[in-house]
């Protein structure tokens, strides 16, 4: 992989205005890449990245895609494509991916097996990993743009294909959790205002959970909903639900219109049923975040590594029971403040022998993760598998973690890109 992506052979013109002779290894690499990326088959787009990453000097590659429960990795198969399923846990893959950061396997002889987390803005794919010889400052570089664009390809071309869910697919999946997951946005959100990532267990038969989120301008919208019941019936509930919910956010309407829309839709489609829920709103310049609880389990609130509280009050109906004017509260967060929503299942999912696994396991868990560091999407994964680990397996109900974490106000004016003076037309900017 000789050759320095940042070569001045990547611009469109050099500094006299003529056009580069040839292309760095880099240029070749990533154009071509995107070249052909707009009409590659989805069934290709592995080989393709093989195809040119070995055509770079990389010896093996890999992609490898989380499953739908986040507990391996699995290849991508095709022609030159490597790897097998590794463990999230306890592979140096599954370190690239838990941490989001790049991970080295030293092969000897200065051979390394570089491992980078394939992410989608912030919504974890998986990982490329990639076999070289004595890697450069600048190979590493252009590994990591390589792994973005890889992202992007897997991203773009899953939206008409179902060749990637079949790899992230690893057992039978429930019609019920089938239609849960269509409707859920990607499972995580990095800016350098908010954090956020969400999910849902068990992950093959869930069938009444649900969660949302969207930051607009300075705004970061969030709900948590658990629909009544089992199954089908509740999966249909929770996804009509979801969509109310939308429906009104994207209107602009209020927290309490919200609830009060989603309310009506629900009692008018499922007379008699019902079901839970928070929704919220984070102004990211302030801190100040703003809920309304529709019947549903109080979020927790974190701070440094303790839990300092609950987002309590006087809660509504439930959604589909109400007629009622909801009670929207307020409250002030600090930069570096997290707040974890999550759905009953969670908490009182019975452990063997009967015992549930109750809020004060979960506060235990939420600030050992906070001690040791985590990255919202790793925290909700871990504190899911503890849960998942503490019941063997079995569960009763469905269970769902969204953690948020406010950064601090936003930065803008570090993130605006410069923007070089106009140059007159018929001169050379040098």
């Amino acid at each position: 992989m000789p050759g320095d992506p940042d070569s001045a052979h990547r611009a469109f013109r050099d500094r006299e205005g003529r056009a580069p002779a040839v292309e760095s290894v880099g240029e070749r690499l990533l154009g071509t890449l995107l070249d052909r990326a707009h009409l590659i088959p989805p069934r290709l787009v592995g080989p393709l990245v093989a195809q040119e990453l070995r055509r770079a000097g990389v010896e093996e590659v890999a992609v490898l895609l989380q499953d739908v429960d986040q507990v391996e990795l699995h290849p991508l198969t095709g022609a030159g494509l490597s790897g097998e399923p590794v463990p999230i846990a306890d592979s140096p893959a599954g370190t690239a991916f838990a941490t989001d950061e790049a991970v080295d396997e030293p092969l000897g002889d200065g051979a390394v097996r570089l491992h980078l987390p394939v992410l989608d803005g912030s919504d974890r794919v998986g990982v490329l990993s990639l076999l070289l010889r004595r890697p450069t400052d600048a190979d590493r570089r252009l590994a990591q743009r390589a792994a973005g664009l890889v992202a992007d390809l897997l991203v773009t071309k899953n939206a008409y294909t179902d060749t990637f869910a079949r790899v992230r697919t690893r057992q039978p999946m429930t019609l019920a959790a089938q239609l849960q997951w269509q409707s859920l946005p990607p499972l995580s959100m990095t800016t350098p205002d908010v954090d956020l990532s969400g999910i849902l267990e068990p992950a093959y038969e869930v069938g009444g959970d649900s969660f949302d989120h969207a930051l607009d301008d300075h705004v970061l919208h969030v709900a948590v909903f658990d629909a009544m019941g089992h199954g089908l019936t509740a999966a249909a509930m929770a996804t009509l639900v979801l969509a109310g919910y939308r429906h009104g956010r994207r209107r602009d309407l209020t927290l309490a219109e919200v609830y009060r829309e989603m309310d009506q839709v629900v009692g008018q489609t499922f007379p008699g049923r019902f079901a839970t829920g928070q929704v919220a709103r984070l102004d990211t310049e302030t801190g100040q975040l703003c809920w309304v609880n529709a019947g549903h389990p109080p979020a927790l609130w974190v701070r440094g590594c303790r839990v300092v509280g609950e987002l309590t009050g006087r809660a509504s109906r439930p959604i589909g029971f109400g007629g009622e004017d909801p009670e929207v509260h307020t409250v002030a967060l600090e930069p570096g403040d997290r707040v974890l929503f999550l759905t009953d299942g969670v908490v009182e999912e019975r452990l063997e022998g009967g015992e549930q696994f109750g809020e004060a396991r979960l506060r235990e868990l939420l600030e050992q993760t906070a001690r040791e560091g985590l990255a919202a999407p790793e925290t909700v994964r871990r504190l899911s598998h503890a849960l998942m680990a503490a019941r063997s397996g079995r569960t009763s109900d469905d269970a769902t973690l969204l953690l948020v974490e406010w950064k601090g106000p936003p930065r803008d004016d570090e993130l605006t890109p410069d923007v070089p003076e106009a140059t007159p037309t018929g001169s050379v900017s040098r």
